[in-house]
């Protein structure tokens, strides 16, 4: 059975720190894109970076870029999110996703980051 656990989330003031993980099992992940994605209240699900075969991908979004890195464990069945310099608006239910060709197929629960004083 494949799950993908996130942790890492919490509450940390703005300009704080938070490095999230997600472990996969279930099946061997190494060929797979691993991604990070968010959903704050209110708001459609937005794509935060992946880690391919070839490398990473993203983050895209200005506001993330610069701040938010992802990287993937030597295992490849980990993949971490370190997002730097939080601000509220990074204030969202994070989740990990993995995708065998173009479509993410398996989804984790999420892990919520919430960035206030």
């Amino acid at each position: 059975q494949v799950q993908l656990v996130e942790s890492g989330g919490g509450l940390v003031q703005p300009g704080g720190s938070l490095r999230l993980s997600c472990a996969a099992s279930g099946r061997t992940f190494s060929s797979y894109t691993m991604g990070w994605f968010r959903q704050a209240p209110g708001k459609e699900r937005e794509f935060v970076a992946a880690s391919t075969r070839f490398g990473t991908r993203g983050p895209y979004a200005d506001s993330m870029k610069g701040r938010f890195t992802i990287s993937r464990g030597n295992a490849k069945n980990t993949v971490y999110l370190q997002m730097n310099s939080l601000r509220p608006e990074d204030t969202a239910l994070y989740y990990c996703a993995a995708a065998r060709d173009s479509e993410y197929e398996f989804w984790g629960q999420g892990t919520q980051v919430t960035v206030s004083s």
